[in-house]
């Protein structure tokens, strides 16, 4: 009987023992299959795009920036749920290695292949700018002309500066003379060129940049330029000031040494150089013929009135009027004049006589 009771107890606690596993594996299939559907529920949503909204949202991605990185960037800016699941996505589907850095402009509702491609194409926001561009041959105060005009920055600002340069930094400046017969002191030492700006920059902007490319552009000369400029007897002022010479007296780039030899030669004999373009120099507005009296004007720039040359330039040269002035030509003309024919081209001469010569072919083929 006793044993019988020690059987049934036992068969008893089995079933119990067996109930209490069965509830368990049961509790512990229905955490995980509850435990399942959630995670599948929450990343479905997180997978989904976030409201749509046609506010702009700027998300700003810098240079080396990795996927998760930029997962957290677009988590942090509302553009996704959830940046763990952005990551996961991306290495599905093998993306985030293209991904390009910038701004970027995005509105929330965007899905993440969306995104992908936007990244991918470097799709971003493009700053706002202006152009200035300064032509070959400009003087000072015709580049402030342009710059009232196309930019936001004043002219007389512009020309304020122009005359007061030690606040710039330029290896071509470094040594720029401190005489007061200069009409601008830093006229030919604006390298013209086509300069963009972003919105904001400023008129001293241009100018360090404007400055800065001459020191480039003759940083591109042949090595031995600086050699070539002591040979000659010059600073870095007088070749800059012949080659501005040059530049406004001289259109065809094969004449640019042709012309500077007849300099340095009358130079060398202490011969005025007779050049019109520094009496034009001194007038506010180009003249289409100038007459006896304008070659009388008493400025130290009218180089028919003074030996030697000007006191600084009378333009911005460009770098084909500085090589001229650094490799000039070697010829016996003392004279030169404009072609009639349209071509501007010019005829060269070694005499006086010649050169009366030239003028009378010149009225004959005069156009």
């Amino acid at each position: 009987m006793i044993l019988e009771n020690y059987h049934d107890e036992q068969k008893k606690s089995g079933r119990r023992k067996r109930k209490a596993i069965g509830i368990t594996i049961s509790l512990i299939v229905l955490i995980l299959i509850g435990g399942g559907i959630g995670t599948a529920l929450y990343i479905s949503s997180a997978l989904q795009p976030t409201a749509s909204s046609d506010q702009e949202v700027r998300v700003k991605i810098p240079s080396g920036t990795g996927s998760a990185q930029i997962a957290k960037l677009l988590k942090d800016e509302g553009m996704i749920k959830d940046s763990t699941i952005f990551t996961i996505y991306l290495k599905m589907k093998k993306e985030g290695s293209r991904f390009q850095a910038g701004e970027y402009a995005m509105k929330p509702g965007m899905t993440f292949d969306q995104m992908i491609e936007q990244m991918n194409n470097g799709q971003t926001v493009k700053e706002e700018v202006f152009r200035v561009t300064i032509p070959e041959g400009y003087t000072i105060e015709q580049i402030a002309d342009k710059l009232g005009e196309q930019t936001p920055w004043s002219a007389d600002e512009f020309l304020q500066l122009m005359d007061n340069p030690e606040q710039f930094k330029s290896a071509a400046a470094a040594d720029l003379p401190d005489n007061e017969l200069l009409k601008h002191r830093l006229e030919g030492y604006l390298f013209p060129e086509t300069y963009e700006f972003k919105k904001g920059s400023t008129v001293e902007d241009f100018i360090e940049r404007a400055l800065q490319e001459l020191d480039k552009k003759l940083d591109t000369l042949p090595s031995d330029w600086q050699d070539r400029m002591k040979a000659l007897n010059l600073n870095r002022h007088q070749m800059l000031t012949i080659a501005s010479l040059i530049e406004r007296e001289v259109v065809l780039d094969e004449e640019r040494p042709l012309v500077a030899g007849v300099i340095y030669n009358r130079l060398n004999t202490n011969m005025k150089l007779q050049i019109d373009a520094t009496v034009q120099y001194l007038f506010d507005k180009f003249k289409e013929r100038l007459y006896e009296k304008d070659l009388l004007v008493d400025s130290p720039y009218n180089t028919y009135k003074n030996l030697g040359l000007p006191p600084g330039p009378i333009a911005s040269p460009s770098i084909a009027s500085i090589k001229a002035a650094l490799y000039p030509q070697e010829t016996k003309y003392f004279f030169y004049l404009t072609k009639k024919d349209g071509t501007q081209g010019h005829l060269f001469a070694e005499t006086f006589e010649e050169h009366k010569k030239n003028k009378t072919i010149s009225e004959q083929t005069a156009k």
